[in-house]
């Protein structure tokens, strides 16, 4: 599959807040002192050979927030508290397989040279409504002297966790490093980060923007 027209924006919340809304098992990590939460809107595309009619529903935007842990092994991972899609029958399939919270959304991405704007309100699960709207500019390429150590922490995960029941699940990710641009937010309005029971963010959020990555995905086993 692919991951294109991909925006993180992340904010910094206190270990201890972030650290009550995470499943038994799971730890938070935390980078100069503070967890990161991210807001992360983009566009999926899942290609099944010879099924051109399938498009419509392989190929949807998504939005997803998240935040970084290490499980009982140590290992370092991705864990999410939400992740809209535009195709109900991804929603599905995702919970069933990868334990991840996924819900049905309405959603749009609309592209006009460097301006990019997503949009999402949240069909099913509750609760229902809730919206997410970020307009940005796409600016330059990041060169390798460019990205910071904060940079690589929020950007260098190569796997996921999810939670059933008193277990957790872990899978690894597949892809190249992010190919990174600077990107500045023209304005946003979410109501996807509150929904998890964290604060609203405050401030600007750090800004990162990646036009594709080509990604396979793990098959869950035991985190």
């Amino acid at each position: 599959m692919k991951w294109q027209q991909l925006t993180m924006l992340h904010w910094r919340y206190a270990a201890e807040e972030v650290q009550r809304l995470l499943p038994a098992g799971l730890d938070v990590e935390t980078f100069d002192g503070s967890a990161w939460v991210g807001l992360v809107p983009f566009q999926m595309r899942v290609d099944i050979p010879f099924a051109p009619a399938m498009e419509r529903i392989l190929h949807f935007p998504e939005t997803n927030v998240r935040t970084y842990v290490r499980g009982r092994s140590g290992k370092p991972g991705v864990y999410f508290w939400s992740l809209e899609a535009s195709s109900l029958l991804a929603a599905i399939v995702a919970r069933a397989t990868y334990r991840v919270p996924y819900f049905w959304a309405r959603m749009t991405l609309d592209q006009s040279g460097d301006r990019i704007s997503y949009s999402s309100v949240r069909k099913l699960p509750g609760p229902k409504g809730a919206r997410s709207i970020v307009d940005l500019e796409v600016g330059a390429p990041y060169r390798e002297n460019d990205l910071t150590d904060l940079d690589r922490f929020l950007t260098n995960r190569w796997a996921l966790y999810g939670s059933f029941g008193r277990f957790t699940t872990y899978a690894k990710m597949f892809h190249e490093p992010w190919p990174l641009h600077h990107a500045n937010v023209v304005q946003w309005d979410d109501q996807l980060v509150a929904a998890t029971g964290l604060a609203q963010p405050a401030g600007p959020p750090v800004v990162h923007y990646s036009p594709e990555v080509n990604v396979r995905c793990g098959f869950p086993e035991r985190g």
